[in-house]
């Protein structure tokens, strides 16, 4: 009986000496993360107050949903790259042609724009699967590609400036960029995709953007694999499955909200809670799965199926910032839907309560796709980071969403 404690209390020890290692990263990734929150309410409070477009614009909040996530898919990889090139030592904060961050910035171009075009075909595809009414595939183009340019002229410049100040200030890149990149890209895209609809309401204004807005898309898809730089190509390449495939989760998000509009709208603080809560899912699921790709490429742990120590350990801080988290998002929620005065609001607890199960019941899938992602494309010999954060925070997108709707229904918040 004597022989397991030894081994028992050394096992402890080492595990308590990993967290003792990762205090920094825990602190830095709770500010990141509480920042990205706040960040994010912006999306959802623009979400609570444009139901009158929304309704005026059918098929439109089948889009929101697959363009919020590719931001997610091009900008969240670019993190997490950044975040392994950061760890080996190889990241240079300059522009010049050959570098890493270059690359990276021309890979954010390159996608955005041959990624918007696909996004409208798929919206208006599945508008018509649903049986739902939808705008014309030419409106949905001119938004879809305006707005997700203007949205990520944003989120680039302001990816830029953060790996700059992670750079200089020692940051563990892996935990501040991943949270602050998504949230970002929510609160950039969902404006910008807004804004964006103003183009359609107009026959010749549409007519004319759309011409200019579909050339450069198309261009930009033929220049992505045509690129000069074979490392540009490689990403590209590598991306492009996930690019096609993905958005068909963020498609299905669309279309369970687009399905449950009518209750939604009567109880419109949900709409202003979900794309912080999906935003936050997939952020943690892009910090672990960041984290774990970085710690594979330098060889702290090995690609097995039993994870090592320092993912457990990974794991176990993600599972504490998540309580954290929605514990915030469903207090937040609540508190800016009491104070800009929207109609239906549940009680306090009733709604914080709820968010936090559905958080918890997020996470542990989080962790667990997160994980073998990584790992099975590592043993494929591709780069994780470019299928990764990509690929959780589009799984987040449609769970984090039927979670939500599944909790608040049965905790009587949603009717119907």
């Amino acid at each position: 009986m004597a022989g397991p404690r030894p081994a028992l209390v050394r096992r402890a020890r080492r595990l308590l000496g990993y967290w003792r290692s990762e205090t920094r990263t825990l602190r830095q990734g709770l500010v990141a993360l509480v920042i990205s929150t706040v960040a994010g309410f912006v999306a959802g409070l623009t979400l609570a107050h444009i139901t009158g477009t929304l309704a005026a614009l059918p098929g439109l909040l089948i889009l929101i949903p697959a363009a919020v996530g590719m931001k997610g898919t091009i900008f969240g990889a670019i993190g997490a790259r950044l975040g392994t090139a950061s760890a080996a030592g190889v990241l240079e904060i300059n522009l010049e042609p050959g570098g890493v961050l270059r690359r990276n910035v021309d890979v954010a171009i390159l996608t955005t724009f041959s990624s918007a075009l696909w996004l409208a075909l798929l919206a208006r595809f599945a508008g018509a699967l649903f049986g739902q009414p939808s705008i014309s595939l030419w409106d949905l183009a001119v938004i879809s590609i305006v707005g997700g340019a203007i949205g990520s002229v944003l989120v680039l410049t302001i990816t830029i400036g953060l790996s700059a100040l992670s750079y200089r200030l020692e940051w563990d890149l892996d935990s501040v960029s991943t949270p602050m990149v998504t949230a970002l890209g929510d609160m950039t895209t969902l404006p910008s995709l807004f804004l964006a609809t103003f183009l359609v309401r107009n026959e010749a204004v549409a007519v004319g953007i759309g011409i200019v807005a579909i050339g450069v898309s198309t261009a930009a898809a033929v220049r992505s694999y045509i690129a000069r730089d074979p490392q540009v190509r490689r990403v590209v390449l590598e991306m492009t499955a996930t690019i096609l495939l993905t958005p068909i989760l963020d498609i299905l998000s669309g279309g369970l909200q687009q399905a449950r509009l009518a209750e939604l709208t009567a109880v419109p603080v949900l709409l202003s809670l979900i794309p912080p809560f999906v935003s936050q899912a997939g952020a943690l699921g892009g910090i672990f799965s960041s984290r774990i790709t970085s710690k594979l490429q330098i060889g702290v742990i090995t690609p097995s199926g039993r994870p090592d120590t320092p993912a457990i350990v990974d794991g176990s801080i993600v599972l504490g910032l998540s309580i954290v988290v929605f514990t915030m998002i469903g207090a937040i929620s609540w508190a800016l839907g009491a104070a800009t005065g929207l109609p239906g609001m549940p009680g306090a607890w009733t709604l914080i309560g709820a968010t936090l199960l559905a958080g918890l019941l997020v996470t542990p899938l989080t962790v667990l796709a997160g994980y073998y992602l990584a790992v099975v494309t590592y043993r494929f010999g591709l780069d994780p980071d470019n299928q990764g954060v990509p690929i959780i925070t589009s799984v987040m997108d449609l769970a984090g969403v039927a979670v939500v709707l599944i909790v608040m229904t049965s905790s009587g918040v949603l009717h119907g």
